[in-house]
């Protein structure tokens, strides 16, 4: 009995990894509008929109003021002037409320690019971004995504360390560029 709970806890645990759970280049990007801050105030962020104006970096953050949340939130800020010389819009999005993202807007992310409240996680699902969900309680996974202006997917990367997001959502944005 305990090796059956063991094998399936196991496989319970590799089905729920980002990388089966992520949507795939050539996806359309469900569309969305969700209310935002941005260094502090209230923003409202429309993908249709931000598309009109070039690609978007859409990433997906588990909970603000985290270790990990608000290290990628600093690194997305300092790269934040490179993404929108390259045309690119950028926006993160988490379940936290939006009380707190007007916190972590002016903090982590030092007023460079609106983050998003989905408390819901509709958005969260619609994008197969969806860690857990307990009771009310809901969280993001790690995950990041690069929409072309078309509103197709062009790249997608979960890790739930945040080191390589800013690196390789740049890189997909040059890529894109070149096209």
């Amino acid at each position: 009995m305990k090796r059956i709970a063991a094998t399936a806890l196991a496989l319970a645990c590799v089905l729920a990894t980002p990388v089966w759970a992520a949507l795939k280049p050539g996806d359309a990007a469900p569309d969305f509008t969700a209310q935002a801050a941005l260094d502090g105030r209230d923003y409202t962020f429309s993908l249709s929109d931000a598309l009109k104006k070039g690609p978007v970096v859409l990433y997906f953050f588990p909970k603000a003021f985290t270790t990990g949340c608000t290290a990628e939130a600093h690194e997305f800020a300092e790269a934040a002037d490179q993404f929108k010389a390259m045309g690119a819009t950028l926006i993160g999005m988490s379940a936290d409320d939006i009380g707190t993202l007007h916190k972590f807007s002016t903090q982590a992310c030092s007023g460079k690019f609106p983050v998003a409240a989905d408390p819901d996680l509709k958005v969260i699902k619609a994008y197969d971004s969806a860690l857990i969900r307990v009771g009310s309680v809901g969280i993001a996974n790690r995950i990041s995504y690069v929409i072309a202006p078309d509103g197709k997917i062009v790249y997608a990367f979960a890790d739930r360390s945040p080191e390589k997001h800013v690196e390789n959502t740049m890189a997909a944005v040059r890529q894109l560029q070149k096209k």
